[in-house]
């Protein structure tokens, strides 16, 4: 008995812990049982109204996956074989060729690295060919001299960098498309597994996935014709509307424009909008009669960085006046990396170009002394920094940066936006909100069938020892929910599954300390010493099983994606969790009802 009072605190600060994660999805779930009670103008203040305090508690609940929430599962592999041919600055023959074509069929049916097929069926022809004679790359002393298998490392870590540069503009993407905590993780050499919860619009998620980054250097707008077209089109959406108040009309001056959008006219911003209002912007600005309200040569783009917030915490993006002539593309780059201003110790990003790219960057920032420059990615304005003087060599910085890690994000960007070869949809699967209904419900079901057919039996095998389990049994089932929440995992359908298996694991510890309590009284001990016995001999079969248990899981966990991860976190938090509630809770209750040596526990 001794040490209750350490394990009362534990237990004790373990059910806090959880209860305080947990409240969290407890609160955001009774809110949106509010929020479907209400309708029209009231349901749209009410969200508006507490915008920011459930944005709070959506940040810290428990996550739905994608079989639960419904949405896309998507599998992209990056074209390796075109990755090769595009490396091939030397020249393609038709040795080369023919290689190249080999393995893309073999790719098709064949687990084999595409690279080391090519590089095989190269040499097959010829053992002395040398593919060398097709790449040059000083940087990473790629040269005539340079062996087969180290062209073959060299193809394979190009294709790795490509991948990654791949994942960031997904990841950038994906964020501006609105998608709440989306999945995207590498699977194998050269795919990239995404997957976003509660969106089902399969085109423009393939669009969003698909295309090729573009990164793009423009020249910005006149602001003095810029601010005269705002004039003009803030003043097109003006309407007189003709009221009844009573016995009299009154006519009022009505702006769709004003409603959603803040003109501004400084410099190259247009204006600004709330981020879910500026679709309605586009729309409402592409009519045609509006876009010859604008500068003929201009384009409008948003910027990818929140410009202010607004109130309840809603961010609010810059709509930039941009030319719509492209001056310079990302394939010119060759180094971004970050870094600081010898003066101010400002983050800043510094970068450099080819020649050809340097001698054409020299021209435009010679022009432009003075005025910005846009820096576009994927139609979103990253950053339009002024030129401060003419730049010959191709090196530049890019200032006005407020941190290291947006410094970190733009170099990102910009190594992102000469991705080297195309994307292509491997696998494509779509789960609609009804399945993913009928998945919860089931997976609650479930859940609660194997609980209560488990507290069943324990009551009835092992009576009043067996209603203690089944109360530590429902501590440890809050306890992994407690752990989810904490992490902020995603809860998932092979996650449940999880739970469901971890609730018959709970009660194998107790199983097997209540059957070593039965044997040692059965030898003649009593009760007190049968139970010290009973613990104690225990002890290392349940550790054997249960760290066992967790290794597959940790296992599962490093190489799965997916559902194979959600189902290994709920196990290995199940794992510990029903550990401590074996050991400690059900040990404490015990203790605490034999702590009168005159007292009864039955054991079956």
């Amino acid at each position: 008995m001794k040490g209750n009072g350490t394990k009362l605190f534990f237990i004790l600060a373990f059910i806090a812990v959880a209860g305080y994660y947990l409240q969290y999805s407890v609160r955001y779930w009774l809110e949106m049982r509010h929020v479907a009670t209400l309708e029209g103008e009231a349901k749209e203040t009410y969200l508006r109204d507490n915008n920011e305090k459930l944005t709070s508690l959506k940040e810290n609940i428990i996550n739905l996956g994608l079989d639960l929430q419904g949405g896309m599962h998507v599998t992209l592999e990056l074209d390796a074989v075109s990755l090769v041919r595009n490396l091939a600055t030397e020249g393609v023959d038709s040795s080369l060729t023919n290689s190249l074509a080999y393995a893309q069929s073999q790719a098709v049916t064949s687990d084999i690295d595409v690279i080391d097929i090519l590089v095989d069926h190269y040499q097959a022809k010829d053992p002395n060919a040398r593919l060398s004679r097709y790449f040059r790359n000083e940087a990473d002393n790629i040269s005539r001299r340079s062996s087969n298998d180290e062209i073959r490392q060299w193809l394979k870590n190009q294709r790795d960098n490509a991948v990654g540069r791949a994942i960031e503009i997904i990841r950038t993407r994906v964020d501006r498309f609105g998608v709440n905590e989306p999945t995207i993780v590498r699977q194998g050499a050269s795919r990239i597994v995404v997957e976003l919860a509660g969106i089902t619009d399969e085109d423009r998620v393939r669009n969003l996935l698909k295309g090729t980054a573009r990164l793009e250097f423009r020249l910005a707008a006149d602001p003095d014709e810029l601010r005269n077209s705002l004039q003009r089109v803030v003043e097109a959406f003006d309407v007189n509307v003709e009221k009844q108040e009573g016995d009299s009309t009154v006519t009022t001056r009505e702006n769709k424009l004003m409603e959603i959008f803040i003109p501004q006219g400084q410099s190259i911003v247009f204006g600004a909008a709330a981020g879910p209002d500026t679709a309605k912007v586009n729309a409402l600005l592409s009519d045609e009669k509006i876009r010859k309200m604008l500068p003929r040569d201009v384009q409008l783009m948003w910027t990818a960085k929140v410009a202010f917030t607004g109130d309840n915490a809603v961010p609010y993006y810059s709509l930039i006046g941009v030319k719509e002539r492209v001056e310079l593309t990302g394939e010119v780059i060759e180094e971004a990396r970050p870094a600081f201003d010898q003066y101010s110790n400002t983050p800043e990003v510094s970068m450099s170009m080819n020649k050809e790219g340097a001698r054409k960057w020299a021209r435009i920032t010679g022009s432009n002394i003075g005025k910005p420059i846009a820096i576009v990615l994927d139609n979103y304005v990253y950053t339009y920094p002024n030129v401060q003087v003419k730049i010959s060599d191709g090196r530049s910085s890019i200032t006005n940066l407020t941190t290291l890690k947006e410094a970190e994000d733009l170099v990102n960007i910009l190594l992102s936006g000469a991705l080297p070869a195309p994307l292509n949809i491997a696998e494509e699967r779509t789960v609609g909100p009804s399945l993913g209904q009928q998945s919860i419900q089931s997976g609650f079901y479930s859940t609660m069938l194997g609980l209560f057919i488990v507290a069943v039996f324990m009551i009835f095998y092992y009576q009043k020892s067996g209603a203690i389990a089944d109360l530590a049994l429902i501590l440890n089932i809050v306890f992994i929910f407690g752990v989810l929440a904490a992490f902020k995992a995603t809860l998932t359908l092979p996650g449940i599954a999880g739970i469901v298996l971890t609730i018959g694991m709970a009660v194998d510890a107790n199983v097997l300390i209540f059957d070593r309590i039965r044997e040692e009284m059965f030898h003649g001990k009593s009760l007190l010493a049968a139970i010290d016995a009973g613990y104690s001999n225990a002890m290392s079969a349940i550790f054997d099983s249960n760290i066992t248990t967790f290794l597959t899981g940790a296992i599962l966990y490093s190489f799965g994606v997916g559902p194979i991860k959600g189902f290994a976190v709920t196990l290995m938090a199940g794992i510990v969790c029903s550990l401590f509630s074996a050991i400690v809770i059900t040990r404490f209750v015990i203790d605490s009802i034999t702590k009168d040596k005159t007292a009864k526990l039955s054991i079956g």
